[in-house]
């Protein structure tokens, strides 16, 4: 079809987006509303008493300040599990909506002032006055697991959130007694703060007579929202719930998430009979929204004579901030479990040790452990090429796991449906002219620079999280309706549906509409997150079309008087296969609307197993002697994502995580001093890729169709930034290795670390 499955569509929703027709949080802020202002700890670590609350609901404008007495008892449940290896259960510290007596990080949340002006609600909260009794903090990670370190929580000794395995160790020590060489590398994954375009913000409004509470927030999807807010916060009923999510400018996983505002601006809604609207600056998102990454992992690998990998042993340190958050604790299991990487391992065995620190808690981001597990694994692999001196390339392709393996079943337990490693590393390697690379280095090395090249292959698993429901309904006008539960933050879910359901129904997808973001609309819906939308809700869109497809013939059958099976849906009209005698879908729809027959179908659609887009980064940069600058020159892509929806959508998710994931490498991270301030709490410290960053990245695919998805699909979102930072520094390091002898070096890559690194005795 020319417009369905496979076709380059371009974004329907754009037009709105580039001439301001777009709906955001901020333009649906009702007539009077008041406004909220929260007040945040400035001390990492801290008891504290407010003194002049009662002054302070006294100010001109003022009409309430909420504090830990208003909302005692409600808590922010920690959903994420993990396992002790002693068999003892995960103990989750209470996470108040406001701290109640105790502060744990900068940020945290100790009051909201409600006013009838953003500016009376800004001066009241800088009226405050509250008394802190200033406690230890720990913030390095790990320094925060030695004895003497100051305790986030007295009663978890070590600040230790979990301390948990996956593999086996028995069999990882053996291969380890067997091996002919040892690798050893020890490296940080450096903290993030997702800086999405849009901050967050949040509306809550409450009826009286129905007594239902309507939350409109940027978020990933209205139904986890809502279950999680209703269910696990309030302790009511979901359906005394409406959450709308607008159009939301970026999510990156950290929309994902309840924060203190959502419950907040509901009681205060309640409480003052009117509408009340917070919305956060950029300073408050450095300060409050969950961080990402954070770990430093130590991990060995085991080789024989001849190279190949018999076994691997690793120890990673996961920094959960002050609290465990939603997920918080299944990242860095989750992540660990994807550590094989695309290698035939015989034997695995990881330790996997959460860590408190007073800094803002830490959960998911764009891959959500797994590009932490895949810059591990591709670091050690690289850096035993260069000690063993084989091939980066050669190395892999000795221990990939081939097609005639498939399925394959990890140590951590993954199974592996489908993909053709070794293709996409060639292809990679070819587009990216590896071969020749030594005439470019020397160019370089004409002209005075360093030149470097390096490969990351990679590995994930997508497409979890359940099932996910869609109706897709013929409206009487003959268009079509999709309603699906999850949410689209900028990556083009109106046009994708759109295609699914045209695939099926053979309507022009300009003539469908869907409908995600409001609880009421729907009867389930979950979320976007670990790349499920197309693979899991483009499934149910597809068994819903397809059923709906089916009734539309039937109802057209009685109408034309013929079989449903001499019938073929063409533009939106349903034909007699071979002639001209047909019936448009409007006429189907007034038919059955007549009948009393709504045209609707609803269809679930649950993952059998997990899906694994997989593929191959190649960097190539340059360095300057005298400065330390690195300059990305080029950067290559080639993917396995099984079945291509939309390539024109898939290129610029791929561009998007690249982005990213050089952001990483290159240039950014969060500063915490030892008292536990953020001293890059904003963007004059915090440094973003700009364009002049991120090169012409050259993308292809190589596909092999996944056998689990309905759809042959494995999911795209988050493998851009999986790839792109071992490949940059195993770059990097490529180019200081010639010159140095150096074999690692830590992200991110600036031009004082590279120039250390180079004059470094």
């Amino acid at each position: 079809m020319k417009f369905g499955i496979g076709a380059s569509l371009r974004r329907k929703e754009d037009v709105a987006f580039v001439t301001g027709a777009g709906s955001y949080l901020s333009d649906r802020i009702p007539a009077g509303t008041a406004f909220a202002q929260m007040v945040r700890s400035p001390v990492a670590h801290a008891r504290f008493r407010i003194g002049n609350a009662d002054d302070v609901r006294a100010m001109p404008g003022v009409l309430a300040v909420l504090t830990a007495e208003d909302t005692a008892g409600m808590t922010f449940p920690c959903v994420g599990t993990a396992d002790n290896s002693d068999g003892s259960p995960l103990q989750v510290p209470e996470f108040p909506v406001l701290a109640t007596d105790t502060v744990r990080y900068v940020g945290d949340g100790v009051a909201m002032i409600v006013a009838d002006s953003v500016s009376a609600a800004r001066d009241a909260a800088e009226a405050i006055e509250i008394d802190w009794d200033v406690l230890p903090a720990t913030i390095d990670l790990k320094a925060s697991v030695e004895d003497g370190a100051p305790q986030v929580w007295p009663a978890l000794p070590l600040n230790t959130a979990f301390d948990g395995h996956t593999g086996d160790k028995a069999a990882a020590d053996a291969a380890f007694e067997n091996a002919d060489h040892v690798v050893e590398v020890e490296l940080v994954n450096n903290r993030l703060v997702t800086n999405y375009m849009e901050p967050r913000g949040a509306i809550g409004e409450f009826d009286p007579e129905t007594g239902r509470y309507t939350l409109t927030c940027g978020s990933q999807g209205s139904g986890i929202v809502r279950q999680i807010l209703a269910g696990m916060v309030f302790g009511k009923d979901p359906e005394q719930f409406r959450v709308i999510t607008p159009d939301t400018g970026g999510g990156f996983g950290t929309k994902l998430f309840i924060y203190r505002e959502y419950p907040l601006v509901l009681i205060a809604a309640e409480r003052l009979g009117r509408p009340v609207t917070w919305v956060s600056d950029r300073s408050e998102h450095f300060l409050a929204d969950m961080h990402g990454r954070d770990n430093v992992a130590r991990a060995e690998l085991a080789l024989d004579a001849k190279g190949r990998f018999l076994g691997l042993r690793a120890d990673v340190l996961a920094n959960m901030g002050a609290y465990l958050s939603q997920f918080g604790p299944y990242i860095p299991y989750g992540g660990v479990d994807m550590l094989p990487g695309l290698y035939r391992f015989k034997a695995l065995h990881c330790r996997i040790r959460g860590v408190y620190t007073n800094t803002v808690p830490v959960d998911a981001y764009r891959g959500a452990g797994r590009p932490e597990a895949a810059y591990l694994i591709e670091r050690l692999v690289d850096k035993a090429a260069l000690e063993l001196g084989i091939k980066p390339d050669v190395l892999r392709r000795r221990n990939f796991i081939t097609p005639s393996r498939m399925p394959w079943k990890t140590p951590t337990g993954k199974v592996y449906d489908s993909g053709e490693f070794d293709g996409h590393m060639r292809h990679a390697m070819d587009s990216a002219d590896w071969k020749g690379f030594t005439a470019r280095r020397r160019a370089s090395a004409r002209a005075g620079k360093l030149r470097g090249i390096g490969l990351a292959t990679y590995i994930e698993v997508c497409a979890g999280g359940g099932a996910e429901t869609a109706r897709v309904v013929l409206e009487e006008s003959g268009d079509l309706t999709v309603y699906v539960g999850t949410q689209s933050t900028g990556q083009g879910h109106q046009t994708a549906y759109a295609q699914v359901a045209a695939e099926r129904l053979g309507v022009d997808p300009e003539r469908i509409t869907v409908v995600q973001g409001d609880t009421d609309k729907y009867e389930h819906g979950s979320f976007t997150g670990g790349s499920r939308s197309m693979p899991v809700g483009g499934a149910a869109v597809s068994q819903s079309s397809t059923k709906l497809g089916e009734r539309i013939k039937a109802k057209a059958a009685d109408m034309l008087e013929t079989a449903a099976g001499d019938l073929e849906l063409i533009d939106a009209t349903v034909r007699v296969a071979g002639t001209d005698r047909l019936v448009t879908f409007a006429d189907v729809a007034q038919k059955a609307a007549a009948d009393g027959d709504a045209m609707s179908e609803t269809e679930a659609w649950t993952p059998p197993e997990g899906t694994y887009p997989n593929g191959t980064h190649v960097a190539e940069v340059e360095i300057d002697r005298d400065t330390g600058r690195v300059d990305l020159i080029a950067f290559t892509v080639v993917d396995d994502f099984g079945v291509l929806l939309n390539p024109l959508l898939l290129e610029g998710q791929v561009h998007g995580g690249v982005g990213q994931g050089i952001g990483q490498a290159m240039l950014e991270h969060t500063v915490y001093d030892e008292d536990g301030q953020l001293l890059s709490a904003s963007l004059q410290d915090y440094t973003l890729p700009r364009a002049d960053d991120v090169p012409n990245i050259r993308f292809e695919t190589r596909n092999v169709p996944c056998t689990t998805n309905l759809l042959g699909m494995k999911g795209a979102g988050e493998a851009g930034a999986i790839g792109a930072c071992p490949a940059v520094v195993n770059a990097v390091v490529d180019a200081l290795h010639r010159e140095t002898g150096l074999t690692h070096i830590d992200m991110p890559l600036t031009s004082e670390r590279v120039w250390t690194a180079l004059n470094a005795g």
